[in-house]
């Protein structure tokens, strides 16, 4: 049986479609984080950029009432980073991925001799569920019953044993706090997955094919941090359809996920940092061209790009105003290439919109910083 070949450009209509980045999407805020199996969220503002080149009608209001009411929560999911879910994804994807938080606890075993584990977690959940903690109040309460640990270890082990969630004002629009942490069950109201098992990848499986596919195991160990997980595309070949890439890796797919032509248009979007769309592949050319992989990243940073042509164009920030003075905002693109004018005219448009929907305060100026030249 002969499997077709996508190429990396109609792999990337596949996941801009996925991704609600060919068109703007009517749903709300909870439903989209729920569909994108949550968003990345090591800072306060990512998710605002997310849903904004995503949803239709988003206000950053939506989002922070979300988070306020409980019905969203960040804490740390995939790739051992902060991500943004639903509460009903922090009780099930936090144990997922408990095998990759063991396996980064047991790179800080020689920090924790003498530290009884099943301890350190009573302990933990006993502080942060008396009030909410800081990590450096955590860190020394456990250090008054360790004092001979390594500081950071205690904190990793407290990470990686119990899902903490960074409760609010922490990712609320223009009145995000510190960092305080108490467990998902205490925050959410609503208890550990039955048994204490840690669920299959299965259903993770088709709802990340949902979001970003078509995709290879390797991609979904990439997006999810995790290993051995080829068992559960193996259990999931009969429901799925295969295809492979333009270098013979095997592809899997929903049977109904959009598929679009690769030569549909894919209109100019404004990306955060941390997207999730440009970190959730182990091959990510049907997004990124490899020569303008090295201008995304900056040490751990990763900054805000936009899409031209369905393919990271460029880079992009935005220096908001000071509304009381009177001081206008500017949003400056640099550009990776060369643009036509049109494509210059479509994204300040996009750009301009942008900035009003992340309310940044008027007038807005948007201008284009140097080309960065491909080399």
């Amino acid at each position: 049986m002969t499997t077709k070949t996508m190429t990396a450009r109609a792999l990337g209509r596949a996941t801009l479609a996925r991704q609600l980045l060919l068109q703007r999407s009517p749903m709300g805020v909870e439903e989209a984080v729920a569909h994108l199996v949550g968003l990345q969220a090591q800072e306060v503002r990512p998710p605002y950029v997310t849903l904004a080149a995503r949803l239709a009608g988003f206000t950053p209001a939506a989002l922070s009432t979300a988070l306020e009411e409980r019905r969203l929560a960040r804490l740390v999911t995939m790739r051992s980073t902060i991500h943004l879910h639903t509460a009903e994804d922090c009780m099930t994807l936090r144990p997922l991925v408990q095998p990759a938080r063991d396996r980064e606890l047991h790179m800080f075993r020689k920090g924790l001799v003498g530290v009884d584990l099943p301890r350190l977690c009573t302990l933990t959940r006993e502080y942060v569920e008396e009030e909410p903690r800081t990590p450096k109040q955590l860190r020394e309460l456990l250090l008054d019953e360790w004092p001979d640990a390594d500081p950071q270890a205690l904190s990793i082990a407290a990470r990686c044993s119990l899902p903490l969630i960074q409760v609010t004002p922490r990712g609320l629009w223009r009145r995000s706090g510190g960092v305080r942490l108490t467990t998902a069950e205490h925050w959410l109201g609503l208890p550990s997955p039955a048994g204490g098992e840690a669920p299959t990848a299965d259903a993770t499986v088709l709802r990340y094919l949902g979001a970003f596919g078509p995709a290879s195991v390797k991609d979904f160990q990439q997006w999810a941090g995790l290993t051995r997980t080829k068992d559960a595309f193996e259990r999931l070949r009969p429901q799925l359809v295969t295809f492979r890439d333009e270098h013979g890796v095997e592809l899997f797919d929903l049977p109904g996920a959009p598929r679009p032509d690769e030569d549909v248009p894919a209109p100019p979007r404004l990306l955060a940092g941390f997207d999730n769309l440009l970190l959730s592949h182990a091959d990510r050319t049907r997004v990124v061209r490899d020569a303008d992989r090295g201008h995304t990243w900056q040490g751990n940073i990763a900054f805000p790009t936009f899409l031209v042509d369905g393919m990271v164009g460029g880079l992009w920030t935005l220096k908001e105003g000071k509304p009381d003075s009177g001081e206008g905002s500017s949003l400056t693109l640099e550009p990776f290439g060369e643009l036509t004018r049109a494509r210059r005219e479509e994204l300040v448009a996009e750009a301009a919109r942008t900035a009003a929907v992340l309310e940044a305060p008027d007038p807005v100026a948007v201008d284009f910083g140097a080309v960065r030249k491909r080399v």
